[in-house]
Formats: structure tokens, sequence, C-alpha cells
């Protein structure tokens, strides 16, 4: 609680900083580029502003799907407007004057007509695009930049994002909760049956075009977690015809391979991408439990469960955007994702007297085998007002997944102290069987105000219905009979309604974002399983939930390109379908873990105030945080029966994390890049006594570095290290980890064409390990999955939009480019 109140010291001491300090006005140029003869907008023109008279360039940007750009935080001086895109004649604004006095500059309509030739002579602009990008308390990852990810998953992709922490089994934490949402193209998804470890485990890293992590998420996301990560899948946008292709081979006996094609001219843009993983995952791992207080003479058990798995991935999305008019575009795309694994694991288990004598040893057996696809519709929708930046959007996704695991379970009972065991095998069957539908409607309307003002409203309606069937069998002589014990059947129907109202305004120096959110959500589900005498039963269960979830986020322009931003956020965590439903996975016979339908939602508030400075090759963040939560959701164990531990989700009493995190980007040479970030906190966990469970608290940390190299000329290696310390939770305190990734690529001349070679995990050090106590057993875990291998990539790329300039024309590099 120390480090909280001198946290709170420091907020106020930099606020009263942040409010008497002098700062400039965040002037900006706008527009909106038309084609002469079509009217349609002119999409993915470079606008690059110029300083005269040394003709070097400022600052440069895109124009977006709907024509518009808009460069921001531009200083003083005269300057020159130069507008360029592909199959149009450059477009150039002279003698711009910009001065407080002047304040922003908007050009209104400009429309640019076509190149007689229809390509580009005289000038060819390439941006180098930042790996990392902070905008509005939003970071966002370019994937393209991630060399050593290529050819995994979205999980190994997010292990190399700063601020973010993937463990071996796939759960991500951000900032040291597990709590997050991950989001699919700003929805959420039902890839893996909503499983978060699961959902990232099935989707290739090349199917991602980039990644936002928003720890303090603004009104116009939903509020469920302590966090959001939204994954933006592919959608190409290059003018002209261009597609990528690339295969892979690795050791492990696996296999990438990914394409992508598309097709950009006049009111189309079509685009499509596939993917396909196909490899071997080895993992071996250890648990060792301690009855504290034992029922019978069994007092510690060992185990041991090495695995062999083969999956293959498959994923794949195609759309078309269509301008209906100048001023509306209609969008229709639709992905499948598919599947299929199977794995092989050997469950060795030993029970030991106090005195270290073997009591009894057994070799469980299973085969599991895993199918699962899925497959979204989305229709979407965008109308622009003839009132600049005036804009409503619609969107309408439909999806449909279905699961299936089945599982064998074969036990063999060893002889002990050389007396055969007097147990028989009765092999065992668990069917379980997912399916799952969702329904997004979604509008958002955003409305100009003043000078500097926006308004933004939208509404969204989610509906999900999910069935959730598990069957379990012994299979006898006379063929398999039910275990009517863990047999049951979960069905549920979730929907959220949710509106919000965000306004931004600008008061001199200082931006500020006020939003307010109101949800009303309903989860009804119906729990159908055996009692102790094989007959069926139905309980309820229901979660209802509302709540107003305001936000604040303030930012102040400090000089020399610095600023100082304070994000307020009021969040909730609704228990997952998972943790609410009783049924018990069995597949560890010594310990066991069910749901909860008791569970209630998390509350949150988020605290936090960042300083950003930028230099002209480096960038530098660090934020002060405080994250508080009630009803916190913990994973506990309950008393053991017949030497079984059992693990359940429950509300406990508060959870406070309070911390500092650091994030710098450096060019220190040419050729040579730096990203660090670093995260200390603090947790305070309450005592929760009806568990034998007393308070806790602790100091961890985690750091990542990735530095990129051009070694010579086409040719460039990166290196990603990533740490974790130990990290204390109520029963459960998770040990340190520690992995290294590295990776190269080499660009053929002419830039169509890259040869890389990656290898995740060089070390083959990355395990999830954690230590457990309370009254009744103290548990000692740990999982490791062998994931070091070596991965060799071909890539081809074609198109107008690749390869080098042709002859005759100027090249020049915008290094800043975002």
């Amino acid at each position: 609680m120390k480090l909280f109140h001198l946290e709170t010291a420091a907020i106020a001491s930099i606020m009263l900083i942040t409010f008497s300090a002098y700062g400039q006005h965040n002037i900006k140029i706008s527009g909106t580029l038309n084609d002469s003869l079509t009217h349609e907008p002119v999409r993915f023109a470079t606008v690059a502003l110029l300083n005269t008279p040394a003709n070097t360039t400022v600052k440069s940007i895109q124009s977006d799907s709907g024509g518009h750009f808009v460069l921001e935080d531009v200083p003083g001086g005269i300057f020159s407007l130069r507008i360029t895109c592909v199959g149009y004649s450059d477009l150039f604004q002279e003698n711009i004057l910009i001065n407080h006095a002047t304040g922003n500059v908007h050009f209104g309509t400009l429309t640019m007509g076509s190149s007689k030739t229809g390509i580009l002579k005289e000038v060819a602009i390439t941006a180098k695009k930042q790996a990392l990008q902070i905008v509005d308390g939003k970071k966002v990852f370019s994937v393209n930049q991630s060399l050593v990810s290529k050819g995994g998953t979205a999980a190994d992709l997010l292990r190399n994002v700063p601020t973010l922490q993937v463990d071996v089994d796939g759960n991500v934490s951000l900032r040291g909760s597990t709590n997050v949402k991950v989001l699919i193209d700003g929805k959420p998804s039902i890839i893996g049956n909503g499983d978060v470890s699961q959902l990232l485990q099935s989707i290739p890293a090349d199917a991602i075009e980039s990644i936002e992590v928003l720890p303090n998420p603004p009104a116009n996301y939903e509020a469920d977690g302590q966090g959001i990560i939204n994954i933006i899948l592919k959608k190409n946008s290059r003018s002209g015809l261009n597609g990528t292709a690339s295969m892979g081979v690795g050791t492990h006996d696996n296999y990438n391979a990914d394409a992508s094609l598309s097709h950009q001219n006049g009111k189309f843009n079509l685009y499509g991408n596939y993917s396909l993983k196909d490899g071997n995952t080895y993992e071996t791992g250890t648990q060792e439990v301690t009855f504290l207080q034992p029922r019978d003479s069994v007092v510690y058990t060992n185990e041991s469960f090495p695995s062999v798995t083969r999956n293959t991935i498959q994923f794949m999305k195609a759309g078309i955007d269509y301008s209906l008019t100048p001023r509306s575009t209609l969008g229709l795309s639709a992905s499948f994702d598919s599947r299929r694994s199977h794995e092989n694991q050997l469950i060795s288990v030993a029970e030991y007297s106090a005195n270290n004598v073997t009591l009894a040893s057994f070799d469980r057996d299973i085969t599991l085998d895993n199918d699962g696809n899925s497959y979204e519709l989305d229709l979407d929708y965008n109308l622009r007002f003839k009132k600049p930046k005036e804009g409503l959007a619609f969107n309408f996704a439909y999806a449909h997944g279905r699961f299936t695991d089945y599982e064998l379970y074969t036990t063999g009972y060893n002889p002990v102290n050389g007396i055969p065991s007097s147990q028989i095998d009765t092999p065992l069957i668990n069917d379980t069987r997912h399916n799952s539908t969702n329904y997004n409607i979604q509008a958002d309307y955003i409305l100009p105000v003043g000078k500097t003002g926006q308004f933004s409203a939208g509404y969204r309606t989610q509906i999900t219905i999910g069935n959730n069937d598990q069957f379990a069998y012994r299979v006898l002589n006379t063929g398999p009979t039910p275990l009517y014990p863990f047999t049951d059947f979960f069905h549920s129907n979730n929907l959220v309604n949710a509106v919000y109202l965000i306004f931004k305004g600008q008061s001199g120096h200082l931006n500020y974002e006020a939003g307010i959110r109101g949800e009303d959500s309903r989860l009804d589900a119906t729990f159908t399983g055996y009692d102790t005498s094989d007959r069926l039963f139905t309980a309820p269960v229901k979660v209802p939930v509302k709540g107003i979830y305001p936000s604040l986020l303030l930012t102040e322009k400090l000089k020399n390109n610095s600023q100082l931003q304070l994000t307020f956020v009021s969040r909730i965590s609704k228990p997952s379908v998972r943790q609410l439903n009783s049924t018990i996975d069995f597949s560890d016979p010594s310990n066991y873990n069910k749901g909860n339908p008791g569970l209630r939602p998390e509350r949150i508030t988020n605290l936090e105030l960042d300083y950003n400075k930028t230099w002209r090759n480096t960038s530098f963040t660090m934020g002060i945080y405080s994250n508080l939560v009630n009803n916190a959701l913990q994973i506990i164990e309950i008393t053991p029966v017949n030497d079984e531990t059992t693990t359940i989700p429950e509300n406990l009493n508060n959870s406070i994390t309070t911390g500092l995190e650091f994030i710098g980007h450096s060019d220190l040479m040419k050729g040579w890049g730096l990203t660090l970030n670093a995260n200390l906190f603090y947790r305070d966990n309450a005592a929760a006594p009806r568990y034998g469970i007393s308070a806790s608290h602790g100091f961890s940390w985690n750091a990542n570095v990735t530095s990129n190299v051009t070694i010579i000329k086409r040719l460039t290696l990166q290196i990603h290290a990533d740490y974790s310390a130990p990290n204390v939770y109520l029963q459960f305190q998770n040990r340190a980890s520690f992995g290294m990734d590295a990776a190269a690529k080499y660009d053929f001349a002419g830039n169509r064409a890259s040869l890389s070679l990656n290898a995740p995990d060089i070390f083959n050090s990355r395990k999830r390990a954690f230590l457990s106590g309370s009254d009744e057993v103290l548990l000692n875990f740990q999982r490791h999955v062998i994931s070091s291998r070596v991965t060799l990539f071909f890539s081809y790329r074609f198109g107008r939009s690749y390869g080098a300039p042709k002859p005759g024309k100027q090249e020049k590099r915008i290094e800043d480019a975002s």
C-alpha cells in the first residue's frame, strides 16, 4: 500500500507540472482527394509536407479509404504540399504559411487528374513503417516487422509485442493480468470456442496485419476485460493487381504456406488470403503434490506427462469493397478457420506414504482427437457526409463454429514392491461436443463539432448461443457404459446491448476525450447432469449485468515533441461460459478442473499517467498505472477428496496492482534499431479466510527487447528476448521464464523475392511453472513446450506495388512515415 500512496503523490505532482507547462498548438493540415473524372475518393495517395526552400520532407501520410488525409502537429514555417498516387499526375500546393495565427489549414476537396502515361515517372516514394506506434493510449504493432514469429501462430506473434506476455500454453497476460479480452477485427470471436488460448493457437501469424493493445479501452469498446487485444486480419488494399506467396519447411516435421491476392481498380477492391500451418508440438511436464492434512496413507504424489501433438491449422479470408457512390462504400467479407489435432500423452503417477514408501503406481495413456472449424460473414456499410469527417458506419456479422474432443484413457497399474496390483484397467472415453453461433449488429456515428471538437455515438447488440455436451463412458466387456458423474450438458444464451457517447475537444494545448458506455447484458444457461442416483437434474444459471462505464483521456502537448497523458476508465470483467460451466475435466487422474455457476463479475478501475517524448531517431514512453479489481476472480484449490485435488474459479475480495512501464525505441545507427520494454509492478491481494488463504503481496517485473540489424545491403537480422520474473497471486506463484528468438531475412534484388530463416526459443528455455499452497495442499507444477526449431521460408511478391523503381524514376525514402 505504501507504493500505492507514492504513486498517488507522483500523479498529483506530475499533474501540477502538466497544467502549468507551456504547450504548442496542435496545428493540422487536412483535406480530401477525389478523382477529377469519377469524383471517387483517391485512396492511399502519399501526401508529403515539404520544407521550403530546403525541399526536405517534414511529414508524410497516406489518404484513407475515403480519400481523407490529416497531417498533425505541423510546426511553424513555410511549406509545400506534394500529393502523389499511382496512375495520377502529381498535385502541388505551394507557399503554405503555418503559425499560431493561421491555425489549422483545411484544403477541402482536391481533385487529381489521371496521368497521361498511367505510371508515376517523376517520384517513387517508399515508406519505412514503424514497428510500434502509440496513438491515444493505443499501442499498434506492425506484424510485417516481426521476423521471429513468421510461420508461427497468433500466440507466437503476441509474445513479440511490448507490454504482453504469453506462456507456453498460449495464455496471454497484460501487465501481469491474464483477464484480457481478445477481439478479431474489433469483435468477439468464436474461434476455438471462445477460449483465448485456443483462439491464439488457431490463427496463423501470417494471416494477421497488425495488433492493437489497449490497457485502458475507451467507451467505444466493450466494457468486458481488464484490457483489450485487437487482432487485425489482413485486408490488402494496394492499387492494381498484387499478390504474395511463401512456403516454409522446418525441423520437427513442420510446414507452412500462405498466399494473398488483391486487386483494386476504380470502384472495386477484391482481396483474399490463405494460411496453412502443419507440424508437431512436443511437451514435457511434472507435478508434485503434498497433502498437508491427508485423509489416508497417501501423503505425496508425483506425476509426469510427456506428449506429442500433430496440428493442422488452416485460415482463409476473402472480401470485396465496392464504392456505391463517391461517399459510400459497401463491404462483404467471409472468413473460415479449421484446426485438427491428434495428441498422444502418457501420464505416470506414483503415490507415497509419509515415509516415502511407494503405495501405488500407474500409467495412463491418453489419445486425443480435436476437430473444429468456424466461419464468419461480415457486411459493412460506410457513409461519408458532405461535412468533412462526418460519417456513419454499420456492421452486421454472423459466425458459427463446431468443435469436438474425443479422448480415450487407458490405465495400466504397475507392481508395487514386486507385488502385482489388484486393480484392473477400465478404459474411459470422454466425448465432448461444442457448437456456438454469434450475431453482431453495430452502428457508429461521428459528427465534427466546431473547429476541433468531435462527437461520437454508437450502438451494439451481440448474441452468442452455445452448447457444450460432455459424454463419458467406461469401456467394459459388454461395450461402452455411461459414466454418469461426468456426463452433462450446458446450454447458454448470452445477450449484450450497449450504447456509448464520446466527445473529443481541444482547449489550447490540452486535448480531451470523455466517454460513457451503458451495457445491459444477460447470460441465461442451463446445466443438466446426473445426481448420485444417476437421475437427471437441471440447474439454471443466470448472470444479469447492468452498468454505466465512464472513460476519460487528457493529453497535454508540451514543448520539444513531448506530451503528458492521463487516462481513467471504469470497466467490468464477466466470467466466461467455461468458468460458469460445472462440467468436470477429468483428464488428469489426480487433479480435476471444473467451473463455478455462482461467479459474479469483477469490477475494475484503471488509472494511468504517461509521458511521451520523441527525438529524431528515438521515442520514449513512461507510464505509472494503478489497477483496482473488486470481486477478484482467481483459480483456487478446494479440499481434496480421495487423493484428488480440484481447482475451481472463485470470487475473492480485491486485488490492487500498481506499476511502472517503460517503452523505448531508438535507431542507434544506420541499419540498427532497438526496441525495449520493461514493466515493474506490485500486487496486493486481500485474504480469503473461508478457503484458508492468507493475504499476499509481492513485487514482480517483466521485460523484452527486440533488435533489428541490417548486416549488409538487403540482409536483416532480428533478435528478440523476453523475461518474466516470479509473479504472486493468492494460492499461486508463477516461476521465472526466459526465452530468446532469432531470425534473418534476405531480400533479393528487385524486392520481389526474399529468403527467411527463423529459430524461436533458441535455448529451449520457455516453460510454465508455478507453486501453489493452501492449508490442505502444496503443489509444484511445471510444463515445458519444446518449441525450439528452425524454419526456412521463401517468399515471392508480384504486382505494381512491389519491385524496384523503374529506370528514370527518382526514389526518395521517408524514414518516419506511419
